[in-house]
C-alpha cells in the first residue's frame, strides 16, 4: 500500500501541486494588482493549500473554531512540526490573515512571488532596521480591521515533533495593540513530512489543528508580553499528541 501511495504521489499529487501552486501564483498576483487585496491576498491561497491536502488524500480534524468571534483581529501562533504546517492553517483555519515568515520563502519560484503581492510578512532579522519594517509590516496589517498574523513563534521547524522554546515577538505585537493571542496545535505534520525528509516522498498521516480560546491582554508591558507567552505555550503543549509532548531544545532557534 506504501508503495501504492508514492506512485499515486508522483502520478497525481504532484502534477496537481505544481499546477495548484501556478495558478494560485498568477491569480493573486493579477488579483492584487487589479481589484481587492484584501480577497486576492487569502482567498486563493485558501484554496489552493485545501487542493493541495486533498490531492494527498490527507484527512483533517479541525476543533474549536467556535472560539473566534467574528470581525476580530487575533495574533494567532502556532507549533511548527513541519511543511504541512502551512497548508493546514491556510485551508482549514477558515480566517483571513498575513503570515509571518522566514525572508528566504520570497526566493521560491512563484510562491515568493504570490507571496509579494499579497504582502505577506517577511521576517528578516539581519539588522535592528529589517526588524523594525517587519514589526511595522505586522502592525499596519492588524490595524487595518478584520485581519489577522499568524506566527510560528518556535522561529523554525522542529527536528523531532517536539516543541523548542517560544520568542517574544510576536506577544509584545499583540501587547502594544492589545490585542487577544489564539495559540494553535498541529498534529500530524511531523509525520506527514519531517524537515529532515523535504522533497521526499509524503507519509499519509491525519492531521489535526487545535484553536484553543483566545489570551485577552490583562494589562500592558512585559508582565503581559511574558504571562501571554506561557499561557500560549502551555495551550499549545496541552493538545499536542502524546509521542510528542514534551519541551526539547530545538539547535536552529
Amino acid at each position: 500500500m506504501k508503495y501504492l501511495y508514492y506512485l499515486y504521489q508522483v502520478c497525481v499529487a504532484l502534477p496537481v501541486t505544481i499546477l495548484a501552486t501556478i495558478l494560485t501564483a498568477v491569480t493573486v498576483g493579477m488579483g492584487c494588482t487589479l481589484g481587492n487585496g484584501h480577497f486576492w491576498g487569502y482567498y486563493p491561497g485558501h484554496w489552493w493549500a485545501k487542493v493541495i491536502t486533498r490531492a494527498f488524500l490527507l484527512p483533517v480534524k479541525v476543533e474549536g473554531r467556535e472560539h473566534l468571534e467574528p470581525n476580530q483581529s487575533y495574533v494567532f501562533v502556532a507549533n511548527h512540526q513541519g511543511a504541512f504546517d502551512i497548508f493546514l492553517i491556510y485551508g482549514f483555519l477558515e480566517r483571513n490573515f498575513k503570515w509571518m515568515m522566514k525572508h528566504q520563502i520570497n526566493k521560491i519560484p512563484f510562491v515568493g512571488y504570490a507571496c509579494r503581492k499579497s504582502h505577506q510578512i517577511f521576517v528578516d532579522k539581519r539588522g535592528v532596521g529589517k526588524v523594525r519594517q517587519t514589526y511595522e509590516a505586522a502592525r499596519r496589517t492588524l490595524q487595518t480591521g478584520n485581519c489577522s498574523v499568524v506566527v510560528f513563534p518556535e522561529g523554525a521547524r522542529s527536528f523531532t515533533g517536539h516543541m523548542g522554546a517560544f520568542k517574544k515577538g510576536a506577544f509584545m505585537l499583540a501587547d502594544e495593540l492589545q490585542l487577544p493571542v489564539v495559540p494553535l496545535t498541529i498534529n500530524g505534520s511531523f509525520n506527514v513530512m519531517p524537515r529532515m525528509r523535504d522533497w521526499h516522498f509524503v507519509h499519509w498521516h491525519p492531521l489535526s489543528l487545535t484553536i484553543h480560546q483566545p489570551i485577552y491582554p490583562v494589562g500592558q508591558g512585559s508582565q503581559n508580553v511574558q504571562a501571554t507567552m506561557n499561557q500560549a505555550y502551555d495551550s499549545v503543549m496541552s493538545a499536542l499528541a502524546p509521542e510528542y509532548q514534551g519541551f526539547m531544545e530545538n539547535p536552529d532557534q
